[in-house]
């Protein structure tokens, strides 16, 4: 239960991210027995190459499974994910026997662990080594077949190239990250999207009951980009308002916190807008945040019917 929310995150950040550049199949299952891979990402045949993704980008030049971890995995979980690569292999040969095709070495996904932090006994005891003159520190390679990476995200330089990974971090290497992010430009297309996607990351966490000491940590961490998008949403609706009126500034505003609250607004969170903007603006906004989408159909979905 204590990787939910961070696997809700990681998978809604790295789709977010990587969607300019390929298709990405989140939550994918493969067959023999059903497991999910967390991220399948395809390339695109011509992707975006103005965007700045680092590192990330560099992973995403190829067919890729990408399995974020908050805590390390253990050797088990480990072997689940190169579980979940072989299984995706078979499926792929056998698409290629229907179809009298090949599958070249070179052309087999590549599986990348991005875990906050890697032991050395863990490493160890898959024969994970460095490849220094061709990727930074922080990334540990398998045998060669087994076409597995570790990314150890506390490990990576603190360089331009490695932010958006290390996000993904914990305590001191996801605060360095989360400001390094923030002092991006605020026309930053990326600092856009991510800043309110950890916003709605912080929303989902601290709405959590029996909060653990690592949400605490999260929970603060995340605390300056929310309380930034927050006054960016808030100050967009106020001019907004000034330009079409003051309910319709009030709605953009509503529409946005959902937005962000439930990733999309669709038909029954659009009937709830015209009840919501009713309120006080601190009334609705502490509503939007503090309410679950079931409480919010509850309390304001049958009065816009």
């Amino acid at each position: 239960m204590t990787r939910q929310p961070h696997d809700q995150f990681a998978k809604q950040y790295l789709e977010e991210l990587l969607s300019p550049l390929g298709k990405v199949e989140v939550s994918r299952e493969v067959t023999d027995e059903v497991r999910q891979v967390d991220i399948l990402f395809f390339p695109a045949p011509s992707p975006n190459v103005d965007l700045q993704l680092g590192l990330l980008g560099r992973i995403a030049t190829s067919v890729s499974l990408l399995e974020p971890f908050r805590n390390q995995p253990s050797k088990t979980e480990v072997r689940n994910c190169i579980l979940k690569l072989f299984s995706f292999y078979g499926e792929l040969q056998r698409k290629a026997r229907r179809e009298s095709t090949s599958l070249p070495e070179d052309d087999l996904p590549r599986l990348w662990i991005l875990t906050t932090s890697a032991s050395e006994n863990l490493l160890d005891d898959f024969g994970a080594k460095l490849d220094l003159e061709n990727w930074l520190p922080g990334i540990y390679f398998l045998a060669k077949a087994l076409r597995t990476a570790v990314v150890a995200i506390n490990q990576l330089p603190l360089t331009q190239e490695t932010l958006l990974l290390r996000i993904l971090g914990k305590g001191e290497t996801q605060r360095q990250a989360v400001s390094e992010l923030l002092a991006l430009p605020r026309n930053n297309p990326i600092r856009q999207n991510v800043q309110q996607l950890l916003a709605s990351w912080r929303i989902t966490v601290v709405n959590q009951e029996n909060l653990t000491e690592d949400d605490q940590e999260l929970i603060m961490n995340l605390s300056q980009a929310y309380m930034e998008w927050r006054e960016a949403t808030l100050q967009e609706g106020r001019q907004e308002g000034r330009q079409e009126g003051q309910q319709e500034g009030q709605r953009l505003v509503v529409e946005n916190l959902l937005r962000v609250r439930f990733g999309t607004v669709d038909a029954q969170l659009l009937g709830v807008i015209e009840a919501l903007i009713q309120l006080p603006p601190q009334e609705y906004s502490r509503l939007l945040l503090e309410l679950s989408r079931e409480e919010l159909l509850a309390r304001f979905g049958s009065s816009s019917n």
